[in-house]
């Protein structure tokens, strides 16, 4: 097997994603996992959960507890007695994701038990324990003789902190460090001395274990973290509210990080922002040192937003050279940052850029970011936030790092690409398409025809994407105000999903996961077959946004589908609604059925078996007209939908009526002259774009 470079999956003991086909199965079954970890059905141990009744606590006794209740692992909630409650909290919104029946059945695998701290309740015998997941306050000496209780009693206990920010070595357990939300968010940056049953167990749960090494506060907090110091010390310099710095930062890199601050409970989020910082500090330098204002908040817990009220009385902007300096001491600290990290190797590159983005909610992930501007520009910005910062150039850090962005992990970030000799996977890491991945894709498709490869399956990567959500709908922005960038992306990104139908004898969209959408569900079309798992929804959602699809979707499927499964296409873009993959059967989907068999039947398809499924026919003639009025359940009530789906119809219209050359740019204009009309930036895309260009 050859492969573009390593995969994620692969760092986790858990094979390729070649594998997975080849093999016709996923790497772990959830059963036999449950079973490594807590012993067989008729001697199953718990899962203590200690410091429950906190943020962290609570929440991941929320997830957990949905994903092992069926299991039949009991969840042991311990916390000092008096505690605060926030398992109460929690449940609240367990009855809201999984109805109130199910949410009962599920707390009632919950066992709460009270300790004092220096000795275990008696009860908890009863319970066998097998897995502790530490999440009491982050002081060091605390947590050693929290696990020294925990293995005077249970020895062969594996325990598990999630602290934010102490290593491994120093703490003497393993880690599994989540990112905020608790109850929500998936990721958790593990640090082991290599793959065991325990991160098999989450990935197996459908959590999404990415290995990092054992450094000072890990790879998310060092951004996290990172960035609430940079946005600080830029709303200092510039003597500006912090509510005003979050916009700012919100239209640089994505996340409002005084603001979740609060939303996390600034007393709490305050504390361990401060604490990594100063235990960097220590580590490495000034460059990390907590600013003033951070150890006054810390002190006091006060939150960083005032009341909202007083937000509107307040007109407040800066000049476009403070803007530039404010960029420089983010991105400056970010970047420096980030060498630290790349030096040490902290995590694989694929894994840091996406625990940026998913976790510390980056628009688009630092390397990622790195890659886009060179070398060149990133030591400028750097140099200037030394300028700015002097003391932040007393800290070491490594220049020669971006040296290596020519190399293959730095240019595939997000795509990756596997081969035996006949047949190869190309599979996405990120749920959402934007130019960074259509890139990758191109130089993905380039590395396997240089190979001698024309058979290949498109998918995601098992991994980290967990869905495939669609287009990244930051990327219209620029063409919300001008034409050109609008049909720019449309006509080069459906220009790169053509080549899956046009350079390869055999292509194979798989889908699996929870769902498929907009953008994606165009890319994934262009494939010669497309498979989804029963469990799999698909939809458009564009006329929704509003939108109109750029990535060929009001043509391309119409011409491998008849009359009948037009119609049903054409409902499918006009009402925005989502279906499941088996009712698209035979007009969308060539293949359903349960994952494992899907697998081996795409295995076998791309490797030359026929028999597993018929090529449709592929018009490229213009199409007859389609008959919308013979479309029945479209709610008129709704005269912005309306206009929207006039939209749709009219680019339906013109693209179908077209060949396939002129089809293409058609596409592109109608989805483009849609883009700046006054009906899109009135809807969700829109609202997105004036919330950080009109600061």
């Amino acid at each position: 097997m050859k492969q573009m470079r390593k995969s994620t999956l692969e760092e986790l003991g858990l094979g390729t994603v070649l594998d997975v086909f080849r093999n016709g199965k996923l790497p772990v079954d959830a059963e036999r996992a449950v079973t490594a970890v807590f012993g067989p059905p008729e001697d199953r141990g718990c899962m203590v959960i200690s410091g429950a009744n906190g943020v962290v606590g609570a929440g991941k006794l929320m997830q957990f507890a949905a994903r092992l209740s069926s299991y039949g692992v009991p969840m042991v909630a311990l916390d000092l007695a008096g505690s605060p409650d926030g398992i109460g909290k929690q449940l609240t919104g367990l009855r809201k994701a999984f109805g109130a029946d199910q949410a009962a059945e599920i707390a009632k695998n919950i066992i709460q038990l009270n300790y004092d701290g220096k000795s275990l309740p008696s009860a908890l015998k009863i319970y066998k324990p097998k897995f502790l997941l530490e999440a009491i306050p982050e002081k060091l000496e605390l947590k050693r003789a929290h696990y020294a209780l925990f293995r005077r009693e249970y020895p062969d206990l594996h325990i598990w902190s999630v602290t934010s920010g102490f290593p491994s070595e120093q703490l003497g357990v393993d880690i599994a460090h989540p990112a905020f939300p608790h109850e929500i968010n998936k990721i958790f940056e593990i640090v082991e001395k290599e793959p065991g049953p325990a991160s098999a167990l989450l990935w197996a749960l459908g959590l999404i274990p990415v290995e990092v090494s054992d450094h000072w506060s890990f790879v998310l907090d060092v951004f996290f973290c990172g960035l609430m110091q940079a946005s600080i010390r830029a709303s200092s310099m510039k003597n500006m509210p912090y509510w005003k710095t979050d916009k700012y930062i919100r239209k640089l890199v994505g996340p409002n990080p005084f603001r979740a601050h609060d939303a996390i409970g600034a007393r709490g989020a305050n504390f361990l922002t401060w604490s990594c910082l100063h235990h960097l500090h220590l580590q490495y330098g000034p460059l990390f040192e907590p600013v003033p204002e951070l150890v006054e908040r810390k002190d006091s817990g006060q939150n960083w937003y005032p009341p909202d009220h007083f937000r509107p009385l307040v007109n407040y902007s800066i000049s476009e050279q403070e803007q530039s300096e404010l960029e420089d001491v983010v991105y400056g600290s970010l970047f420096q940052m980030t060498t630290i990290m790349l030096h040490e190797r902290r995590a694989s590159l694929s894994a840091m850029n996406a625990i940026g983005e998913l976790c510390a909610q980056f628009t688009r992930g630092m390397l990622a970011n790195l890659r886009s501007r060179g070398a060149t520009a990133v030591l400028q910005t750097i140099a200037r936030y030394h300028a700015l910062h002097p003391e932040a150039a007393q800290t070491s850090w490594y220049p020669e790092e971006l040296n290596r962005m020519s190399e293959v992990e730095w240019q595939q970030l997000y795509v990756n690409a596997e081969h035996d000799g006949v047949a190869g996977v190309i599979h996405i890491s990120r749920e959402s398409y934007n130019s960074d991945v259509d890139a990758e894709l191109n130089r993905a498709m380039d590395w396997l025809l240089s190979q001698g490869i024309r058979r290949t399956i498109l998918c995601a990567d098992f991994h980290l994407s967990t869905q495939m959500v669609g287009a990244d709908t930051s990327e219209f922005f620029p063409a919300l105000t001008e034409r050109a960038q609008g049909i720019r992306i449309a006509a080069s990104w459906s220009a790169t999903a053509r080549r899956l139908h046009s350079d390869f004898d055999c292509t194979v969209g798989f889908i699996s996961g929870k769902r498929c959408m907009g953008g994606m569900l165009e890319l994934m079309m262009h494939c010669h077959y497309l498979f989804a798992a029963d469990s799999v929804v698909l939809s458009m959602p564009e006329v929704t946004l509003p939108v109109v699809p750029g990535m060929e979707g009001c043509h391309w499927p119409f011409r491998k589908a008849d009359e009948a499964g037009r119609l049903q296409l054409a409902r499918m873009l006009l009402t925005g609604r989502p279906v499941k993959a088996t009712q698209a059967l035979g007009w969308l989907i060539d293949r359903t059925g349960p994952l494992e068999t899907l697998l081996s039947d795409a295995w076998k398809l791309v490797n030359g078996d026929a028999s597993i499924s018929q090529r449709r026919h592929f018009e490229d003639a213009a199409l007859p007209p389609i008959q919308f009025d013979a479309i029945d359940g479209l709610d008129s009530g709704d005269a912005q939908l309306e206009q929207a789906r006039e939209a749709v119809r009219n680019t339906i219209r013109a693209a179908c009526g077209a060949g396939l050359t002129e089809a293409l740019h058609m596409q592109a204009e109608h989805s483009a002259d849609f883009m700046v009309s006054a009906l899109c930036h009135k809807g969700v895309v829109g609202a997105a774009w004036s919330k950080i260009a009109s600061i």
